[in-house]
């Protein structure tokens, strides 16, 4: 039997009626008002046959009359992937032969350029996919459209949108018609457009209801017939949102910073890597004297920055503190959260703010301790900064007697705890960061920022930037190996170099000195360089694409080194003339920075000593729980904490479901390409609410973070790992982080949807000397790979021609 009554679908039974199917199957069974209709099966796709006598006693069935005949793939309508118009339907389809015609026509659907399109960008597998078809009992509306029970737009939790049109829901779905838009925020309306007030009433508690039952924002496409009756003709999960701050009790809104892009990362974050970097910034930001909480939503690490928003003493410099690391986007959205009433300040301190206070007071000592001894001596900082990065490289190293499951999971536990008295490396790179940022307010009137950036290019002692000289030295002594590397995949070659088949190029020596990093390397469950080198195998092919010696790095590192001090000069000596105390200190402040802005990557650099080692440690144990089949495979046990894990080793506690779901969710967070600045409490993305700026003539604007312009092909990338970049290439990414930095030695400039001026990209394109323009909203959707763009540093802008 290929034909079942529509009210017998169910969830269980996604595999044999789609999506579609069953979602409509539940809302029958809700009691909510669904036209009457069957579902032929998945059973029929893959025998390839219409039941014909099925379908038409089926027919009959309900009348005989108008029906329509809809797609429900086995891919559809899933809470993460809605297929939303990607197979057909067909309306008003009279007649057994006609019906039968339509459904196969839907089963064709499945496989049109724009399903496998969809498909491949979701990443699913289109020779798993099936369709069942659901023919339901046509209604003839006078007005039809869309109800999302969240705002699609802005994130909003307590708004509902209603998109109407007279007529056909198609129109409104299909875009074809104008419509009429609302917002259902609780406030009662008068009647306007297609819609009374009646209506919008009966949707919102439709919506309410709906959500309530299925545990998550719908997306519902409705019909009200002549009669004005409401009819619901789908249910489904808004797939778009980007999950919600987690609910507190708190009655006014809070509001959440991302901070994940500070390092370069806007991918989820393993629930390990979450708790051990929740803990190190919570620690880090303790430090310098600032509490905030520290939250995971959508696997991204978020700040709480509510209290500070709301302290009179805090929120006067708020904005400026988000300069340096968070840059202008965030700036943006917190001024208009600081503008907000509801983030107006409050009376007296709160409790968190008033220790604030005190541990700030507490830092303020050795801060400026810390400080001043960096800019008096710079070089007794970096040779105290290099001993206590070799300490830590020693003390991170595991104990031989670790011989026990137990012996290792309390070994992870106790290095959580180890507080390796970080001053030494602290405040060197704060006291290079403030150099670096100074001296743009002292040379007001006298210089520009695109003149400060190209002061701070060359910048020398950056252990990244160490590392790619490394590569590239390793490249140009390929030699005979050269067409090897060139011909030969980089996974393959990967495979080979730890399997110890490769010949000798220097790749063994290389990660034993840079092993331990890696892309997203802050994260404890990612694999490191020394683990899976395909990602160095991939940066080395393209260097060796170089062929022009001018336009290698090391050329191209000391030309901008040596106009660097050039350009040092010239400004220093003009500031000097003009300004003499201003330029006098501007002019040792950018000296400082130019011996001491560089170690900015250290501080990360000498954590990941200790996070390899923790990583180690934690693929051994998820080896034993393996063994014990209580995990499908060792690196499983980055999806749970170390208290799941205590439970799984000292009690047998099964969590291999736990770990499905996490795996689950964490594809689906993989495939966003965007990821919000900031949230409010309520679900709100704050820069969609922030004025629309102002249309331009096709030229995008963003921020200027490394002076220069340059013309060539753009080549978009998401993962660093498989990039082709060749020599001249304009590289535009989401944002990057030290494991994209090789990328940048072929490259010819750099545009990111995200960013700040002193964060790592910028500042490592900055010592390349090659252009870079930040913040450039949606860059990687706008521009596509082969398209001539150019880019100039100085002017912020990029421009697609």
């Amino acid at each position: 039997m290929h034909v079942i009554a529509l009210s017998e679908a169910t969830a269980e039974l996604v595999d044999l009626v789609g999506g579609k199917a069953a979602g409509l199957g539940e809302l029958i069974r809700r009691g909510e008002r669904v036209p009457d209709g069957f579902c032929v099966t998945t059973g029929a796709h893959r025998l390839g046959v219409v039941p014909e006598a099925e379908v038409i006693a089926a027919y009959q069935g309900l009348g005989a009359g108008p029906v329509a005949v809809r797609s429900s793939a086995t891919a559809e309508d899933l809470p993460d992937a809605s297929f939303a118009g990607q197979q057909d339907t067909v309306l008003n389809v009279t007649g057994g032969t006609e019906v039968i015609d339509a459904i196969r026509r839907c089963w064709e659907s499945l496989h049109t350029d724009r399903a496998t399109a969809y498909r491949d960008a979701r990443r699913t597998d289109g020779q798993e996919a099936w369709m069942a078809v659901v023919v339901q009992r046509m209604v003839t509306p006078t007005v039809a459209g869309v109800l999302f029970t969240a705002n699609p737009l802005t994130g909003r939790r307590d708004e509902m949108a209603v998109d109407a049109a007279p007529g056909l829901g198609t129109t409104v779905v299909d875009g074809a018609t104008a419509v009429d838009h609302y917002v259902l925020d609780g406030v009662d309306r008068d009647d306007t457009g297609c819609l009374t007030a009646a209506h919008l009433a009966d949707l919102r508690a439709t919506g309410e209801r709906l959500q309530g039952h299925f545990g998550c924002p719908q997306d519902v496409e409705w019909a009200i017939d002549a009669d004005d009756v409401l009819w619901l003709l789908q249910s489904r999960p808004i797939t778009t949102l980007f999950p919600p701050p987690p609910a507190t009790d708190k009655p006014l809104p809070r509001v959440y910073l991302e901070f994940g892009h500070v390092q370069g990362m806007l991918r989820p974050v393993t629930p390990m890597g979450m708790a051990t970097l929740r803990a190190q910034i919570t620690a880090m930001l303790a430090a310098l004297g600032v509490r905030v909480e520290i939250v995971d939503i959508g696997g991204r690490l978020y700040g709480d920055l509510t209290d500070l928003a709301r302290d009179r003493s805090s929120r006067q410099r708020l904005v400026k503190l988000l300069a340096v690391d968070f840059g202008p986007r965030a700036q943006a959205v917190m001024r208009h959260v600081l503008a907000d009433p509801r983030f107006a300040p409050v009376d007296g301190r709160t409790g968190r703010g008033a220790a604030q206070g005190a541990a700030s007071l507490r830092t303020a000592g050795r801060a400026v301790v810390g400080i001043l001894r960096a800019l008096t001596r710079p070089e007794t900082a970096r040779i105290r900064m290099s001993q206590a990065v070799e300490q830590i490289r020693v003390r991170s190293a595991a104990p031989a007697d670790l011989r026990t499951t137990a012996d290792r999971l309390r070994h992870v536990r106790e290095a959580q705890d180890v507080d390796d008295g970080a001053d030494a490396i602290m405040w060197p790179i704060v006291a290079g960061m403030l150099a670096a940022a100074l001296p743009a307010a002292l040379l007001k009137g006298v210089a520009g920022q695109d003149e400060i950036h190209a002061v701070l290019g060359g910048m020398p002692h950056n252990v990244t930037i160490e590392m790619d000289l490394a590569l590239w030295r390793l490249a140009q002594g390929a030699g005979d190996h050269r067409r090897l590397l060139l011909d030969t995949p980089p996974d393959e070659l990967a495979a080979r170099h730890l399997s110890g088949t490769l010949p000798d190029i220097g790749m063994t020596a290389f990660l034993d000195q840079y092993g331990h990093r890696g892309v997203a390397e802050v994260d404890l469950g990612v694999p490191r360089w020394a683990e899976d080198p395909t990602p160095v195998f991939a940066a080395l092919a393209n260097y060796l694409r170089v062929t022009d010696p001018r336009q290698g790095p090391d050329q191209r590192f000391h030309r901008a080194a040596e106009a660097a001090e050039t350009a040092l000069d010239d400004l220093v000596a003009r500031a000097r003339r003009r300004r003499p105390v201003r330029g006098r200190l501007a002019g040792f402040l950018l000296r400082r920075a130019r011996s001491l802005a560089g170690l900015r990557e250290t501080g990360k650099f000498a954590g990941l000593y200790a996070l390899r080692e923790t990583r180690r440690q934690l693929l051994l144990i998820g080896a034993d729980l393996s063994a014990l089949g209580l995990l499908e495979r060792p690196d499983d046990i980055m999806f749970l904490t170390l208290d799941e894990v205590h439970s799984a080793v000292h009690q047998g506690v099964d969590p291999r479901g736990v770990v499905a779901a996490r795996r689950a969710v964490h594809r689906r967070e993989l495939r966003r390409r965007s990821v919000p600045v900031a949230l409010l409490s309520d679900g709100t993305d704050v820069e969609t609410v922030l004025p629309a700026a102002p249309g331009g003539d096709g030229t995008l604007v963003g921020v200027g973070a490394s002076a220069g312009r340059v013309t060539g092909p753009a080549r978009v990338v998401h993962d660093p790992a498989s990039a082709h970049v060749e020599p001249g290439d304009v590289l535009v990414a989401a944002t990057t982080d030290p494991g994209w930095t090789p990328l940048f030695l072929t490259a010819s400039a750099l545009v990111t949807d995200t960013g700040a001026v002193m964060a790592q990209g910028p500042t490592v394109a900055r010592e390349y000397g090659i252009p870079a323009v930040i913040c450039v909203p949606d860059a990687t959707r706008t521009i596509t790979t082969g398209q001539l763009v150019t880019v100039d540093g100085g002017a912020g802008t990029v421009t697609v021609h």
